[in-house]
């Protein structure tokens, strides 16, 4: 009886397609749900420091004074907390995961440096 199970499913994997993906022929395809890398668009970043304080494992540093955005791409879990927290939407996920690398070295970013405050009006001489 086991020999007619065995049977009937060789010849159903013969005349059927592979299951598995031909990885170097054919490249992965990601699903939109698939977490990748975060990037930041830093032109409209505002430092304000939400993804900071909702990355769970502490991966990002935001310093407002030198206006500087620190990634550790290395320690992202890619839970997504830091794009679904983000008030100016600037932080996003690629659909690749972070490249392989031989040292484990921080993203950092510089944003462009505050305008100057306005000088306050002179009063008239009278």
């Amino acid at each position: 009886m086991s020999c007619l199970t065995f049977a009937r499913e060789m010849l159903k994997n013969l005349f059927s397609p592979p299951v598995t993906t031909e990885y170097p022929l054919k490249p992965k395809k990601f699903v939109p749900e698939v977490r990748g890398k975060v990037v930041n668009n830093i032109d409209n970043c505002i430092f304000c420091g939400m993804c900071q304080r909702n990355c769970p494992a502490d991966a990002i540093t935001v310093d407002r004074v030198a206006r500087t955005w620190t990634i550790n791409p290395f320690s992202c879990v890619q839970c997504r907390g830091c794009v679904d927290n983000c008030p100016k939407k600037c932080l996003s996920m690629q659909e690749h995961y972070t490249d392989p690398a031989t040292a484990k070295t921080d993203v950092v970013m510089q944003g462009k440096p505050l305008p100057p405050p306005p000088k306050p009006p002179v009063a008239p001489k009278a």
